[in-house]
């Protein structure tokens, strides 16, 4: 109760600070990012917390925070729905985009849909094609068609853009055979043009079927469609994939010879990408020089292509001649250029390389993202070099990136693992629970076993003080995986369960009669005595167990080992008699005191039961 005041307490002092007089709209779009964050879960009170900017609400407002909060579906959704029930409010038509953007990536389809259907109006034909792109990448075919059918019953005709749309997602996750089985079914219903047949020859070509790719190519031609260069280009990279390369070549001459089609960089590119997924460097070479003969500049994709190939080989002088080649031609290395470099210098632990690309990415205005911070943070952590790993934290936030779970995870593992790091783990860690970003589970165990290895339990009552304290729920849920004493407990049951399975099993071998016969009456004859070594490993399993509350184990024990010593009436009555955590230690006893001390081990285990 006195931690649900204080967070009451907290929320409300914070919540009028924020609500100064003329807060600006940055502020408010923090307040509300952070409140959406503190309450992520359904079973979170939100509506309470978000009262007090209802006097804020407007389209921009709700757009920024919208976008914000992107990884945030539930709340982001939870807010998007309060906001609509305030009659001065008007949503722009970005804000359900936005949304279904956050819904979609975390396959939250019900709850769109939902909202789809309580619209006074018909949506924008964009959403459509978002469900196309979520279930295609769920492997949902059947339901990205169904979707694409259901455009009607919205108020929105479906035009061949969108059935472009919809193949080129099921084409991307390799469902072609569902895209080319409702392309023959829709055919006649639509003006299907040779980019309706580029995008189908495109999927067949992903999943290397080449028969497929060129029994679209000659359909397209029959039907009269024009052939250009764009669907020679799909039908070369299907016969490349289906490894018919020589066959592409001859398709490549009969392109220029007959139809008079000059090739053009895309051409070249599936000659090259073939070349690079063949980790074939000089054949990748000569064709790059080809292109330069030719006046023609790869795409972005095809650089990045053989950027790979030069970083996989480790050919790193040549790797930056290709950045720099980029740049004169006309092709800005985007950032998975930079990646592809920059995951070589952190593999060879090149820390001053790897801070020179960094330097060269500002120059260049290509700002860093998550993988690429997380792959410097790794490896400076790991040689050592904190300092420059925390300078480049520190620099985080100048070039407009905000570090989440991942990074914040990569600093405290990595330093936890490092001699004297464990305060600078703390201290991420902390950081960690006051911007409210729940850490992950694996995160809060490591740090507290780190601490108890330690032994600063003190430190681990603080974290533990500080989670309870924080305004996020989710943080106060994770709070108990800090909590050193339930640690304590949970690890004491561990070690009892695994104790109790091992000398079960002991037990079990050494009991002819088996679990079935433990509570049944024993009709069958007295077997012999067991040999003194195994009734000796029984009973001292029974002494392990001892004060542990394993009631068929107990049982199991009492009946066979008595039974072995041929004491059948009186293991009746020592079952009956036994109790609790005596169990195993009157069974042990009766089993001790053998046919000459049966009386005294009668009256030790009288003595202890009920």
């Amino acid at each position: 109760m006195a931690v649900h005041l204080r967070l009451h307490v907290h929320l409300r002092a914070r919540t009028i600070s924020s609500l100064a007089p003329s807060p600006s709209l940055s502020d408010v779009v923090n307040d509300l990012c952070r409140i959406l964050s503190d309450r992520r879960a359904a079973h979170h009170e939100l509506e309470p917390a978000l009262l007090p900017f209802s006097s804020h609400l407007s389209s921009d407002l709700v757009d920024h925070v919208l976008r914000r909060c992107l990884n945030l579906p539930l709340s982001s959704h939870r807010f998007y729905l309060w906001a609509l029930r305030h009659p001065s409010f008007r949503p722009s038509p970005h804000s359900l985009s936005i949304l279904a953007s956050s819904l979609l990536s975390s396959r939250l389809y019900p709850l769109l849909w939902s909202l789809l259907s309580d619209l006074p109006h018909s949506p924008d034909p964009k959403i459509f094609h978002l469900f196309f792109r979520s279930y295609a990448s769920a492997g949902l075919a059947s339901d990205a068609i169904r979707a694409f059918s259901n455009m009607p019953r919205f108020g929105v005709s479906p035009t061949l853009h969108d059935l472009h749309f919809l193949f080129l997602s099921l084409c991307r996750y390799k469902l072609v055979a569902d895209a080319q089985a409702f392309f023959d079914k829709v055919k006649t219903d639509f003006s299907v043009t040779q980019k309706t047949y580029s995008i189908l020859m495109n999927g067949w070509a992903k999943v290397e079927d080449s028969k497929m790719a060129l029994n679209l190519f000659d359909e397209m031609r029959n039907r009269g469609l024009q052939v250009d260069v764009a669907a020679y280009n799909t039908l070369l990279a299907a016969l490349c994939s289906g490894k018919r390369v020589s066959e592409a070549y001859d398709r490549l001459l009969e392109m220029q010879k007959v139809y008079g089609l000059e090739p053009d960089a895309a051409s070249y590119s599936v000659f090259i990408r073939t070349a690079c997924d063949a980790k074939e460097l000089g054949t990748t070479v000569k064709l790059l020089d080809r292109m330069k003969r030719y006046n023609l500049a790869p795409n972005m994709y095809t650089y990045n292509c053989v950027l790979r190939l030069f970083c996989e080989m480790e050919k790193i002088d040549d790797a930056y001649e290709l950045l720099d080649e980029m740049l004169e031609r006309g092709v800005k290395p985007d950032v998975w250029s930079y990646n592809a470099v920059l995951a070589v210098h952190c593999k060879l632990k090149e820390v001053n390389k790897a801070l020179r690309l960094f330097s060269r990415m500002d120059r260049d205005s290509c700002l860093p993202e998550r993988h690429a911070y997380n792959m410097l943070l790794k490896m400076l952590v790991g040689v050592g070099r904190v300092d420059r790993a925390m300078e480049v934290w520190d620099g985080m936030e100048k070039r407009g990136f905000y570090p989440a779970a991942p990074s914040y995870s990569v600093m405290i593992h990595g330093l936890c693992r490092k001699k004297g790091g464990i305060e600078h783990a703390c201290r991420y860690f902390e950081m960690m629970v006051e911007e409210g970003i729940p850490p992950y589970q694996s995160t809060c165990e490591l740090l507290k076993d780190q601490l108890l290895h330690l032994g600063l339990k003190e430190k681990v009552d603080i974290l533990f003080d500080k989670m309870q304290r924080s305004s996020s729920c989710t943080i106060q849920e994770l709070s108990s995986s800090m909590d050193r004493k339930k640690k304590a407990y949970q690890d004491r049951k561990e070690i009892e369960e695994c104790t109790v399975h091992h000398h079960q099993s002991v037990i079990r071998k050494l009991n002819p009669f088996g679990s079935s016969k433990i509570f049944s009456d024993v009709s069958c004859d007295v077997p012999e005595e067991k040999g003194p070594a195994s009734l000796e490993e029984a009973v001292s399993a029974a002494l392990v167990v001892k004060g542990i509350l394993l009631y068929r184990c107990f049982y199991e024990l009492s009946r066979g080992l008595m039974l072995c010593l041929g004491l059948k009436e009186r293991s009746k009555y020592a079952l009956i008699r036994c109790s609790g955590a005596h169990h195993a230690y009157m069974s042990a006893m009766g089993a001790m005191g053998r046919s000459k001390k049966v009386n005294q081990a009668q009256k030790e285990m009288e003595d202890l039961a009920l």
